[in-house]
C-alpha cells in the first residue's frame, strides 16, 4: 500500500517538538507530527479544584480546540456556537486522564495545572499528538516548579506515549494521517506508559466488526509505535531527565 512519503506500515510520521514555544506559560510546546501541528501549554494555578480543597492534592485538567482553518474547511468557533462540541469535550477529558495517570498528584500540592491544546493544522492523530506535546509541556512546568523551590522533585512516575493504529484497505497501519483515517475500516487510539501499561484504548469499526486477533495485532503495532514516541520524548527531555 502506498503511503505519503513512502512510509512503511509500521513507521510513524516525523516528530518535531519545540519547547518553550509560548513566552508566558510555565511549560509549552509546538508539537508537530507530520503535517499535524498543535500548540500545547501548561499553566500553573495556585489552587486546587473545589472537590480537592483541604486534601493537599493537586489536579491536572485539559482543554482542547481547533482554530477555524485547522481543517480543509473552516470550522465555526465553539464561542460562536455557545458550547463545546462533543468531540473536543471527549478529547480534552482523554488528555487530562492520560496525564494524571503518570503524575503523583499529591506531590503537586494545592495546585491545578491547566493544559491547553490548540490545533493549528490537523492531518490526523490530533488527540494522540496533543497528549505527546502536553506531556513535554507538563514536564517543563513541573521542572519550573522544582527550580522555584515549590516542589522537591518532578513527580512524573513514568513516560507517556500515544499513537493511532488502524486497518486501511485491509492493511494494518501505524500513525494514520487524515486520508488514511477517513478510509479506515478499524481505527484505534492508544495511550501507554513506557512500562507497557495501558492508560486508554479507544477503538471502533466502520462497516463491519473486527476480530479479537486483529485487536491483539493492532495493540502490538501500537505498542511498537509508542516505544518510538517515548524514545523521542527522552531525546527532547535529556537536559532535565
Amino acid at each position: 500500500m502506498f503511503r505519503v512519503n513512502n512510509r512503511k506500515f509500521d513507521e510513524i510520521r516525523p516528530i518535531q517538538i519545540t519547547r518553550n514555544y509560548i513566552k508566558y506559560a510555565e511549560g509549552s510546546t509546538l508539537m508537530e507530527m507530520g503535517d499535524t501541528k498543535i500548540v500545547c501549554t501548561a499553566s500553573v494555578e495556585d489552587k486546587a479544584p473545589l472537590f480537592l480543597r483541604g486534601t493537599k492534592k493537586g489536579w491536572i485538567s485539559a482543554e482542547y480546540s481547533m482554530i477555524p482553518r485547522a481543517n480543509q474547511l473552516r470550522n465555526v468557533r465553539d464561542s460562536m456556537k455557545g458550547k463545546i462540541n462533543g468531540r473536543a469535550s471527549e478529547i480534552q477529558r482523554l488528555i487530562g486522564r492520560a496525564l494524571r495517570a503518570v503524575v503523583d498528584l499529591e506531590e503537586i500540592g494545592d495546585r491545578t495545572i491547566w493544559i491547553d491544546c490548540d490545533v493549528l493544522q490537523a492531518d490526523g492523530g490530533t488527540r494522540t499528538s496533543a497528549i505527546i506535546g502536553s506531556f513535554i509541556a507538563l514536564y517543563d512546568a513541573l521542572n519550573y516548579l522544582k527550580a522555584e523551590g515549590q516542589i522537591q522533585s518532578i513527580p512524573i512516575k513514568d513516560y507517556l506515549g500515544a499513537i493511532s493504529v488502524g486497518i486501511v484497505d485491509g492493511e494494518m497501519l501505524l500513525d494514520l494521517n487524515f486520508d488514511e483515517d477517513s478510509r479506515a475500516q478499524v481505527d484505534l487510539n492508544m495511550v501507554m506508559t513506557e512500562k507497557g501499561e495501558i492508560v486508554e484504548i479507544q477503538g471502533t469499526a466502520e462497516g463491519r466488526p473486527f476480530s479479537k486477533r486483529n485487536l491483539q495485532e493492532l495493540i502490538k503495532l501500537g505498542e511498537y509505535g509508542i516505544q518510538m514516541v517515548i524514545a523521542k520524548e527522552k531525546e527532547i527531555l535529556k537536559d532535565i531527565c
